[in-house]
């Protein structure tokens, strides 16, 4: 969406950014740590999965066996699909330039940001072109100021205090810190204002701030369900996180965004088991020493039939709610549920090879004019769609162009519901292919904030997937990830002092 650059970056935020090049931790190498974990289960292979893995064998180091469980294909919601010679993003899509996980990660593996192709946008409220983006910027900005005074602005200075907060979980994490609850790291990050933001609605956080109701209708609302498929009134922090992911500067990684986890994977030394864990269960052994010792017994179903191992340590990287998993628990006091209250939101991803019908938008100019690439939409009783955009390869070939919407070009419609047959014809001339995928992709936001599953399950068995509760990204899962790596290990080795630590924020600057 084209949008104000964040261009009064704030001094913490630029501070942050130095700090992350500067002398990575490394607690595996660290003197006086021994015993380390023999074996360590992961269970799923998504962004979060095998980025957990990655911080797992940086804390650990090179002794330790960690085991990755996915029946399905290693990238989880980060997925593509083939259409003629080329590949398409279907899942995440575009990454912030400030996820500096992520960017750790690309520059780790080395591999590219894909190459950005300029597009413009309109809103469409189901009837009609409500905006359509000029060339002109100033155009664009004198019509924002005509409509809605200076709410456009203000609003990117409204994102950019939640960012300043956001960005001291890369300070905090830098330095060894980690939490054990999903409350106890956003109060962390931003205090009560966090905490509150996810116990009311974005719509009440932005009137709270002056925005008008038009303004959230007319701009807001169209970012909010193109990003989860929700309306205005998801919670304000995860309502946050996706007015940011509108921002200019957003990049995604060359041959699509799943190849990160299949990097991932593979830097982290990590063994890929192609099965389903069906249950986990806690085991007490006999040790060397007399005393008695506790695994966790993951038993699985793969190509091979049903099998099971022990391990010290397992990390839980896939959703335990209704429709997403089926994993039981068993033994454990107090008992661990298989399902956590709350559900996923559905999402259909629609792919279509075909000729736009620029009449559905209620235009009169002929295609040949219609320079759009993306249309957003209101959320009114017209819309059955959430987002139409014009998307490229994952993997741009040599001079490529984007073709024009007179032509047959790959499309990808958001919706709430499958697409019938009617609704197709109306927004396409012709069409060669449809591939269709939907998904359970994020939570339904809904406040007020029910308290959200929590990172410790259990002694050593951790669930990553509860942070996406606050708000779902492929960087919030990185964040997860890495919190949850080192909670794992100081829990392991008996170092409180780094976990739950409040004030850090002031702490740290005196260090700094």
């Amino acid at each position: 969406m084209p949008t104000m650059s964040l261009q009064g970056l704030s001094l913490r935020a630029l501070l942050l950014l130095g700090l992350w090049h500067t002398g990575r931790r490394s607690l595996a190498s660290a003197p006086g740590l021994q015993d380390q974990p023999k074996k360590i289960a992961v269970v799923g292979a998504g962004i979060g999965g095998t980025a957990a893995a990655y911080y797992l064998r940086q804390e650990f180091g090179a002794g330790v066996k960690i085991d990755v469980f996915e029946p399905g294909t290693v990238g989880g919601r980060l997925a593509t699909v083939n259409i003629g010679n080329y590949e398409y993003e279907t899942g995440g899509s575009v990454i912030h330039p400030l996820n500096l996980h992520m960017k750790e990660f690309i520059e780790k593996l080395g591999i590219p940001q894909r190459k950005e192709i300029p597009s413009k946008m309109a809103i469409f409220d189901g009837k009609e072109l409500t905006f359509e983006e000029s060339d002109w910027f100033i155009v664009n900005f004198l019509h924002m100021l005509w409509r809605y005074g200076f709410s456009f602005l203000r609003m990117h200075m409204w994102v950019e205090s939640i960012l300043d907060k956001f960005m001291r979980i890369y300070q905090y994490q830098q330095y060894g810190y980690s939490f054990s609850s999903v409350e106890r790291l956003l109060h962390a990050m931003g205090g009560d204002s966090f905490l509150t933001l996810v116990n009311q609605t974005l719509e009440e956080t932005m009137m709270g701030e002056g925005f008008s109701q038009i303004f959230l209708n007319d701009i807001v609302a169209p970012i909010t369900r193109v990003n989860y498929g929700q309306s205005v009134r998801i919670n304000g922090f995860v309502g946050a996180v996706s007015l940011a992911g509108a921002d200019s500067g957003l990049w995604a990684v060359d041959g699509g965004n799943k190849r990160v986890c299949s990097g991932l994977l593979y830097n982290s030394k990590s063994e890929l088991i192609p099965a389903r864990v069906t249950s986990i269960s806690v085991k007490v052994r006999p040790s060397k020493s007399g005393t008695a010792t506790s695994f966790y017994e993951v038993n699985y179903v793969g190509d091979s039939g049903s099998a099971h191992s022990l391990y010290d340590i397992v990390v839980i990287a896939t959703p335990l709610h209704q429709g997403k998993s089926d994993i039981t628990f068993s033994g454990f006091s107090p008992p661990i549920p298989s399902h956590y209250p709350g559900r996923y939101h559905q999402m259909v991803s629609t792919l279509v090879n075909g000729k736009l019908n620029v009449s559905y938008l209620g235009t009169t100019e002929p295609a040949s004019k219609f320079m759009v690439s993306d249309v957003f939409t209101t959320d009114s009783k017209g819309c059955v769609i959430n987002s139409l955009s014009s998307i490229d390869p994952v993997h741009l070939p040599p001079n490529y162009k984007r073709p024009p919407t007179t032509e047959t070009k790959v499309w990808k419609v958001f919706s709430p519901q499958p697409l019938s047959q009617e609704q197709l014809q109306g927004m396409f001339l012709s069409w060669d292919l449809v591939s269709e995928t939907q998904w359970l992709a994020y939570p339904a936001y809904r406040p007020p904030h029910r308290k959200t599953p929590p990172f410790i399950l259990h002694n050593r068995l951790y669930y990553l997937n509860a942070l996406e509760w606050a708000a779902s990204a492929m960087e919030m899962s990185a964040i997860s990830a890495r919190n949850v790596a080192l909670l794992a290990h100081h829990r392991w080795h008996s170092q409180v002092s780094k976990i739950d630590q409040e004030d850090l924020h002031t702490r740290l600057r005196g260090e700094l």
